[in-house]
């Protein structure tokens, strides 16, 4: 198996357990060893009372895509700490695109950098998580 398939299969187990991410209306448009990107359209109901992307939204759309880059290995892995900056709202009927990459892994500890885009390529917010992988894996290799 290679490390994509690896990452495509990890990736689909987690998914068919994953009752939050496609609630939100996000989808995997890909992931690697090590990446993954994730997007979602905001939606009438992803808006605050501002009129602009709920922050928790964004912040769910890119802790998704560090999670499906940081089990990209087959090995469970959950998160340790997360910190989010926001640059630009996103704005309703946005396509927000989240792509994540893995920075630094060593032995259980993992830190993944995740860049939110609209349909511009205009920067919504900058995430950087830390992963900690715990015993067991998505499925039996």
């Amino acid at each position: 198996m290679t490390p994509r398939e690896r990452a495509e299969r990890a990736a689909q187990v987690m998914w068919a357990s994953d009752n939050a991410s496609p609630w939100a209306g996000m989808q995997i448009d890909m992931v690697d060893e090590g990446q993954a990107q994730l997007s979602l359209t905001v939606a009438e109901h992803h808006v605050n009372g501002h009129g602009i992307c709920h922050g928790g939204l964004i912040f769910m759309l890119a802790d998704s895509a560090f999670a499906f880059a940081c089990n990209s290995r087959n090995q469970s892995t959950v998160a340790q700490h997360n910190t989010i900056s926001y640059i630009t709202p996103g704005r309703l009927g946005d396509r927000l695109t989240a792509r994540a990459r893995e920075i630094a892994l060593t032995g259980r500890s993992g830190i993944y950098d995740v860049t939110v885009t609209n349909q511009s390529d205009a920067v919504i917010a900058e995430f950087r998580g830390g992963s900690r992988a715990v015993p067991g894996q998505l499925f039996e290799e």
